[in-house]
């Protein structure tokens, strides 16, 4: 592999024109599709295959809608000093009605004071008005909702409380806004300070910023095609960018320390491609088998996540191999620091600049592995302590933001209908003559625990399916509505088939099915990924010492998401709303993209372990020289990903920013202290048997020769130096 990659980067060196080319009229191209025909889908996160899930495909085939599709808002109303229904309550309610009705874009509204359906609390104070509206219409969503609220602002005025329920969101996201552009600003300092060159940062950056806009562009010029999820391109930004900037930055340290090594300018790039480059092909790969991976495990919106996130990975080390070398090749020394272009240092000396804390640090480790390496595990353990308080949910009741309109309207129509009312339990009853066992399916249904209310609630056309809706005396996420839908699934009759689904249904079954898939998937992507590892390490102990330290970073990134998201810490810091339970995709989400980046760490860090271990290093020299090689590089790239993840925390959606704080603690805590104590320490303990392989193993798989060993067979063809290698006497 070193070999090929070797020539792939001399070949992009000496066309750099060419390629670079290509990628600028690639991106005008994608641009152009994207722009022209992006569609997105309407964002819902269903789980097929659940119970609730087949039962409601049962209830879209036997009870078909003819009318257009439309959506909903509710306006809660309340009077907290008398009935609505007196003169003046009643009063108000109709003229409410009306101006509701006058919107453009409004197709129904459903009067409270029906008699045949009224929608008024049994003490008088509170109506719902439900508010239906089309989904094609000329006003916007904000436009649609701020009417709404005008005729609630009347009402208020006149001393009642309106609060509106429900939601009405555009399908487009914003995918970069200024919370991402102050990361990627933090993202760049980091590289100016690491290189100590604005010409090599600003190359960096580039080459990043082109591979994600490729990336990005080209999975919303695929949505032209079929419609993505509006949170689809988020993932493909936030990780597109940060591994683009990380295996730049990679391939650019080794550039630059070959041309320290007297190397010329070709020959630099043909070197630092063939091996960084190797390492970022198998970075790059074990991030693409943990996002493609999200597709086996059934979920339709996890996977389309996982394949465009993965496309945009795929992207950045396309680029880092091609359109990088084509801007190395153009920088030539001025990738170096103005101090360290001349002399160039003679080909043995070899350590970077500024890694002298870092090596030190390393020694330490190395002589302390006992305690070091204890310390740092007790440290994450302790992190990872709120995992055991976390809890998760398809969707958060009432909205993700405990203080906003919708989320007051979810709470007075639990106060005042009960809990379970916003969302009722659908029960299909299906069999022959459905119709005459539809009394003591209610009657049945009512004497289980936790039922307010049960009451028939249709009939199909062909008389073989029923409707029975049921209102939980509990809400949406407590535990005895669980064990209700879990009770109304046991219900057997002759004859007759039950089956539980609604809103409330779905989320739950869903929630169950996400966490079941969790542990399905962990198995899937650990077991390629170390066979991966295996191969690129020569070693077992290596591949799952680096599984054993992801695990550590896994509960260390999840704990701080569930004490800040769900607990309410550090408030004031974060943007979106908080005190409710974590969405349930976060824990598979991040599990994927945080093993991929863990890895990515390990490989940076321990292949220059495992050069020098090849080239007869001790153990304990094997790890200083990584230290001493990749150390900087790593904090560097951690200190990066934290950075851009970090700019997305700040998002004022509970999904993406609960989703970034997990990866920027986890990355954190897995590059700091997994990567630099952990893994340094426990390699010192076990001395030459961290690289023990079965001799079988080594003989079957392949050698792909990631630490270049046919670079210095001279098997790559070399150019004459351009500058000679200082001679020194004495």
């Amino acid at each position: 592999m070193a070999l090929l990659l070797a020539r792939l980067g001399r070949f992009s060196a000496r066309r750099r024109a060419w390629v670079v080319s290509a990628w600028a009229v690639l991106l005008v191209l994608v641009a152009a599709i994207a722009l022209g025909g992006m569609k997105f889908s309407d964002g819902s996160f269903d789980v097929p295959g659940t119970d609730s899930a087949r039962a409601m495909e049962v209830l879209d085939q036997e009870f078909p809608s003819d009318e257009a599709a439309t959506r909903a808002l509710e306006l809660v109303v309340q009077d907290p000093n008398a009935p609505l229904t007196d003169s003046h309550g009643v009063q108000m309610l109709q003229e409410a009605v009306v101006d509701l009705q006058s919107i453009p874009g409004v197709t129904a509204v459903a009067n409270p004071l029906d008699p045949q359906f009224p929608a008024i609390s049994a003490d008088g104070s509170t109506a719902r008005i439900n508010v239906t509206i089309a989904v094609e219409t000329d006003a916007s969503d904000e436009e649609l909702h701020s009417a709404v609220a005008s005729v609630g602002e009347r009402l208020e005025a006149e001393g009642l409380v309106a609060e509106i329920g429900g939601s009405l969101e555009d399908g487009a996201p914003e995918i970069f806004g200024p919370t991402e552009i102050v990361g990627a600003a933090l993202a760049f300092l980091v590289l100016l300070l690491t290189f100590g060159s604005l010409v090599a940062a600003g190359a960096n950056m580039l080459g990043a910023l082109v591979g994600v806009g490729v990336g990005i562009l080209g999975v919303l010029a695929f949505s032209a095609l079929a419609p993505i999820g509006s949170v689809t391109p988020i993932l493909a930004v936030m990780l597109g960018l940060a591994v683009g900037i990380d295996y730049c930055l990679f391939i650019l340290s080794r550039f630059r320390s070959e041309l320290r090594d007297g190397r010329n300018v070709e020959d630099a790039i043909s070197r630092s491609v063939g091996t960084a480059g190797s390492s970022v092909v198998f970075a790059g790969a074990t991030v693409i088998i943990a996002l493609v991976g999200l597709t086996v495990v059934g979920i339709p919106f996890l996977g389309e996540m996982g394949l465009a996130a993965a496309f945009a990975v795929f992207v950045a080390v396309l680029m880092s191999l091609t359109m990088l070398p084509a801007l190395m090749s153009w920088m030539g020394r001025r990738a170096l620091a103005r101090g360290d272009r001349y002399p160039v240092r003679k080909a043995s000396s070899g350590a970077p600049v500024r890694a002298g804390f870092l090596v030190s640090w390393g020694d330490w480790v190395i002589r302390r592995p006992l305690v070091a390496g204890g310390t740092a595990v007790l440290a994450l353990a302790v992190m990872a302590l709120p995992v055991l308080d976390m809890q998760t949910t398809l969707n958060n009741p009432g909205g993700e933001d405990p203080a906003s309109s919708q989320r007051a309207a979810y709470e007075l129509v639990a106060q005042e209908f009960g809990a379970g009312a916003q969302d009722p339990l659908v029960v299909l009853v299906q069999g022959d003559g459905v119709q005459n066992h539809v009394g003591e399916v209610v009657s049945r249904i009512s004497d289980l625990n936790n039922v307010s209310v049960a009451v028939p609630a249709g009939l199909s056309s062909n008389g073989n399916v029923a409707l029975v809706s049921v209102i939980a005396e509990s809400g949406p996420l407590d535990e005895s509505t669980k064990q209700l839908v879990r009770d109304l699934r046991d219900v057997h009759m002759d004859g007759i088939e039950l089956a539980v689904t609604g809103g409330t249904a779905i989320g739950l079954d869903s929630d169950d099915q996400l966490q079941q898939a969790l542990v399905t998937y962990i198995v899937i992507i650990v077991g390629l990924s170390l066979l991966l590892l295996i191969v690129l390490f020569r070693s077992v102990l290596v591949p799952l010492l680096a599984t054993l330290g992801f695990l550590l970073s896994l509960g260390a990134g999840l704990g701080a998401t569930t004490a800040i998201f769900q607990w309410g810490w550090l408030d004031a810091l974060v943007q979106a709303p908080q005190g409710n339970p974590l969405i349930s995709l976060l824990p598979l989400v991040v599990t994927g993209i945080l093993f991929g980046l863990a890895m990515d760490y390990q490989v940076f860090l321990v292949s220059r372990m495992h050069e020098a271990h090849v080239r007869g290093a001790s153990p304990r020299d094997a790890i200083r020289e990584g230290f001493k090689r990749s150390a900087v590089v790593v904090v560097a790239a951690a200190a990066i990903m934290a950075a851009v993840f970090g700019g997305f925390a700040l998002s004022p959606s509970s999904l993406v920013g609960s989703i970034a704080l997990a990866l920027t603690v986890g990355v954190i805590a897995d590059a700091f202290i997994v990567r630099m104590v952990i893994v340094p320490a426990a390699l010192s303990l076990l001395g030459r048997s961290a690289w023990w392989m079965p001799a079988w193993l080594d003989r079957a798989l392949p050698d792909l020769d990631v630490e270049g060993r046919q670079l210095d067979d001279g098997k790559v063809p070399t150019t004459p130096p351009t500058l000679p290698t200082p001679t020194h006497i004495g």
